[in-house]
């Protein structure tokens, strides 16, 4: 009798292959978070997912598969987690620096905060976007060197930055210290403080690498005030 009930979903699911498709990625995403790439077949996550084999094999062939869906799954997060999108109208209210400073600030918060959250998950992004032979049909990765390029681009930004190559620099550094927080915060206060000093960091980064400091006073000052 207790099986009649999962039937009943897989049929539900059949019938909805964007539904089945949805299960079999949650699915894989809570295997790579726990256990990443090693421990992700299209089998466990069939089993995990509640569909047969059979019915996750005609959704994604391969492991390779999954990996690929997962990482274009982080790119749309990454995206209408709005880390380039300005704040909603409350969230403005809360302001704190002038409208050329904010965001510059938002979107290393933002970045360094969805790194940390989602260490698995954000590598596997990473790793794929790196090794993609068209890394700017990644929609994350197009966005992010865009916006490294308008920076540069406008008035208050050096006008001799190689914005591909400081994409990638800045974008391994996020999805990868992770791992450093990983290995040496035992607590949550830990955590916090590493994700803070990181973010830190890539602002400090920004502000002298792509753009030009003394038009940036309200940064220059919390980088100061923070040492």
């Amino acid at each position: 009798m207790a099986a009649k009930p999962k039937a009943t979903e897989e049929k539900r699911r059949v019938r909805n292959p964007e539904a089945t498709r949805e299960a079999i990625l949650t699915a894989a995403r809570t295997v790579l978070s726990e256990d990443g790439p090693e421990g992700l077949s299209v089998s466990r996550v069939a089993n995990l997912a509640g569909v047969n084999r059979g019915t996750a094999y005609q959704h994604f062939h391969t492991r390779e598969d999954l990996l690929h869906a997962t990482a274009d799954w982080v790119a749309d997060q990454l995206l209408s987690e709005g880390v380039f999108a300005a704040r909603d109208e409350q969230a403005s209210s809360e302001k704190t620096m002038p409208a050329r400073e904010q965001p510059v600030f938002e979107t290393m918060e933002r970045m360094v905060n969805f790194a940390v959250e989602n260490p698995e998950l954000g590598r596997i992004w990473l790793f794929e976007m790196l090794s993609s032979k068209n890394p700017s049909g990644d929609k994350f990765f197009a966005r992010y060197k865009q916006g490294i390029e308008s920076l540069v681009a406008g008035e208050y930004g050096h006008d001799d930055v190689d914005s591909e190559a400081l994409a990638v620099l800045m974008l391994a550094g996020n999805f990868l210290w992770p791992v450093w927080v990983n290995a040496h915060a035992k607590t949550k206060k830990e955590r916090a403080a590493m994700t803070k000093r990181f973010s830190r960091e890539m602002l400090r980064l920004t502000l002298n690498g792509v753009l030009k400091p003394k038009h940036y006073p309200n940064l220059i000052k919390m980088l100061k005030d923070d040492l």
